[in-house]
This record gives C-alpha cells, structure tokens and sequence, in this order.
C-alpha cells in the first residue's frame, strides 16, 4: 500500500485498515470465483454449463474496463484455467479467451469507461460473439471435426443477456465494496 504524500487528514494506516485496502482491492478476482464456484455447484438449472464460461467472460470484461489493477493477467490466466477445470473443458480454451477479453478490454479501456451502457454493452456483445466462435473453433479443432454451431450460438445468447444485470450489480460493487480508495 502506497502512502499519499498531498496534504489532508487521512485515516492511520493501522493494521485493519490495510486489510481492509487489501480485501477491497482482491473483490474483483474473489468475487468472480466465488461466482464461479457458486454456479459450478450442481443446482440442476437448465442452462446452467453455459453459464459459467459466461460469467466470468462478463466479469473479467467489467473489471478489466472498469478496475483494471483488481484484475492483472496472472489472475485473469488462474480464473480461465479454474473455469476450464470447473466446466469439464479442454484445458487452456477459456484461459485463451478470457486472456483475449482482458486484452481488447484493456486497450479499449479509456473509450469504454466514460461511455453509456448501451454502448459498453454493444462492445461486450461483440466481443461475447468473437469469445463463443472462438470457443467453438477450439473445440472443433480438438475433437477434428465441426462440432454444431448451436451450442455455440446458445452461450453467446445467454452471455450477451447475462451481462446487464450482472455489470449492474458488479457498478455497485465497484462503488461500495471494491472500492479500495474509500476505505
């Protein structure tokens, strides 16, 4: 934890306020795997296999626009490979497209943030598009034949619908609970 130098009247840097500054600053990467691990338990819904790759598509796109020093590439790398070992996929696809989300994520970073939702989420759409024939083509290249574009299309449907009420509850987060400034 860096200490301000600037003038003013701040809290001491006690011992709970760091742990405080450290939980606030780790939510984005635990708060993705609890979610992850929370839909992995086996709850029955219908659905619910597709859900995962794209919780964590939708999760690591928001922080990696929105708070991009809770989110650096290791984390984005161990959360792909614990979605690869939580979904029964073949090891290093989702690692491959969630390292390619963050990446366009970051490079588009400034444009994102200061704009509409609307817009942030026709990004995301996109990029949720590219990630599921991304996903497919992998997948296809492994098993050496053209799997069914179905599935495929099914995941991107439900990861381009997952993301708005998702990124409203991770704004809020970011506001409250993550924010490592207000601590």
């Amino acid at each position: 934890m860096e200490i301000e130098r600037t003038p003013g009247i701040r809290p001491r840097p006690t011992f709970w306020r760091q742990f405080d500054v450290l939980g606030r600053q780790s939510f984005p990467a635990l708060g993705t795997l609890l979610g992850m691990l929370a839909i992995a338990a086996p709850l029955g819904l219908p659905g619910q296999a597709e859900l995962l790759p794209g919780f964590a598509l939708a999760a690591v796109f928001f922080w990696s626009v929105f708070r991009p020093a809770a989110m650096p590439p290791a984390v984005v790398f161990l959360l792909g490979l614990i979605a690869d070992l939580l979904g029964f996929a073949p090891l290093g696809v989702r690692v491959l497209i969630l390292l390619f989300t963050y990446g366009l994520a970051l490079r588009w970073r400034r444009r994102l943030a200061s704009q509409q939702f609307a817009m942030v989420w026709l990004v995301f759409v996109a990029v949720a598009a590219v990630a599921a024939g991304l996903e497919w083509a992998f997948d296809s290249a492994l098993m050496f034949r053209a799997l069914p574009a179905g599935p495929a299309l099914f995941q991107f449907a439900l990861t381009a619908g997952l993301y708005p009420p998702l990124a409203a509850l991770l704004t809020r987060a970011h506001r409250s609970i993550a924010a490592w400034e207000r601590a």
